[in-house]
């Protein structure tokens, strides 16, 4: 007998059908004599047609409070039905929202982090011999306030329960049937890999794969918790995603694409110490992520410093910078919101010198230009014009393994 966490997409419980089609994998393992947690999503576009509503109540924008309380509604219907399917289908089970799961969280409200996660309720759930169907994506905070944990914030709850519990194996199940070279819809030639390591799962969740969010890959890594990315649609074994790998010939294991990307350049910077400091602290404090950064050699007592942010964070780090603007001396800041970031992410290519020659060179043949570039042991990004990132992810993948 294992504990097995499933966790399901909003694509995998889109509507009737699918949702006893996720029932029916759940009963599976359960008859076999598991013990099973299920996380779910909201179903379909349920977040996004949350919004719109929000939208249409206060153009200006909700508080960042009350789009919570807004959002969480789509998991609370989501659990609920899919406990149903699986009462109709002849099982125990009990559906929980995130508070009564015992997810406690800080109060940043929209992008909350975990602090603990009281596994009392769902235990005592376990021990019934119930199948505990628990909402992804939220919490509580210390104000017993609803939080939530941000877009692909259903896979860190997953996680975190599979960590906290010991569970033997932690499944996301998705609408492909696990993680690719490339996105398998925009290359034809990208192929399925069997296993990758954390390092080079999580380098591809950051850099725009959207198979798995980034911050449940970096909790599974951090409490070893052994993942499998497979489909919810077919019944075949996907990707999974552990600390050690087979070794294999390949050097680059997948090339990303991220659309949701903002440059940021502060022009005219006066050349003086601290000034980088004052402008990160403050995007810092603002609970913005910076990517990429360049600054240029200074010259004429000024210097430029040009950094990307998501493109949905770029006016709240204008705002960070003109915050400071008493202290901070510069001419102009410039946003530019149509580029995106291509990636090629390996751990072999650090022991493995001309990867960025070639990937230089597949982007020079197809006439694209490179803006920024930025590189680590096990991966290299390049900032382009966004018009031109669906024929970058292509070429770049044929030069390295199509």
């Amino acid at each position: 007998m294992a504990l097995i966490v499933k966790k399901f997409g909003g694509s995998s419980v889109a509507d009737a059908q699918r949702v006893f089609n996720v029932a029916n994998i759940i009963i599976n393992d359960y008859k076999k004599g598991n013990d099973v947690i299920v996380v779910v999503s909201a179903q379909g576009d349920t977040t996004d047609d949350l919004i719109e509503k929000a939208e249409e109540i206060n153009p200006a924008g909700a508080s960042k409070r009350e789009m919570d309380m807004l959002l969480s509604a789509g998991e609370q219907i989501s659990i609920a039905l899919l406990a149903m399917a699986i009462e109709k289908l002849g099982c125990p089970v009990i559906s929980l929202l995130g508070w009564q799961a015992g997810f406690n969280t800080d109060s940043h409200h929209s992008i909350a982090r975990i602090k603990n996660l009281n596994t009392e309720r769902i235990r005592n759930e376990i021990a019934k011999k119930n199948i505990v169907v628990v909402a992804g994506f939220q919490g509580i905070n210390k104000y017993d306030d609803i939080t939530t944990l941000g877009r692909g914030g259903s896979d860190t709850s997953a996680v975190a329960i599979a960590a906290s519990m010991n569970a033997d194996l932690c499944q996301i199940y998705t609408d492909v049937d696990g993680v690719y070279t490339a996105d398998p819809r925009k290359v034809d030639t990208a192929r399925k890999m069997d296993e990758i390591a954390y390092d080079e799962m999580l380098e591809l969740a950051t850099l725009g794969a959207q198979v798995l969010n980034n911050r449940s890959v970096e909790m599974a890594k951090k409490y070893n918790v052994e993942l499998e990315v497979l489909s919810s649609l077919e019944n075949k074994p996907g990707t999974k995603v552990k600390e050690t790998v087979k070794m294999e010939k390949t050097l680059i294991r997948g090339v990303a694409k991220d659309s949701n990307v903002a440059r940021i350049s502060v022009v005219g910077l006066e050349d003086t110490p601290g000034v980088a400091f004052k402008i990160f602290n403050k995007i810092a404090q603002y609970k913005i992520n910076v990517d990429i950064i360049l600054q240029s050699v200074g010259r004429d007592s000024t210097k430029d410093i040009t950094f990307t942010v998501p493109r949905d964070q770029g006016k709240l780090a204008v705002e960070a910078i003109e915050s400071i603007k008493g202290g901070l001396n510069y001419k102009d800041i410039v946003v530019e919101e149509d580029v995106a970031k291509i990636s090629v992410v390996g751990a072999g290519m650090e022991s493995h010198p001309g990867v960025a020659s070639k990937m230089f060179e597949a982007l020079y043949d197809a006439g694209i230009n490179i803006q920024m570039i930025s590189t680590s042991e096990i991966k290299i990004s390049v900032l382009i014009d966004a018009k031109y990132a669906d024929k970058a992810v292509k070429v770049v993948h044929d030069a390295f393994i199509g």
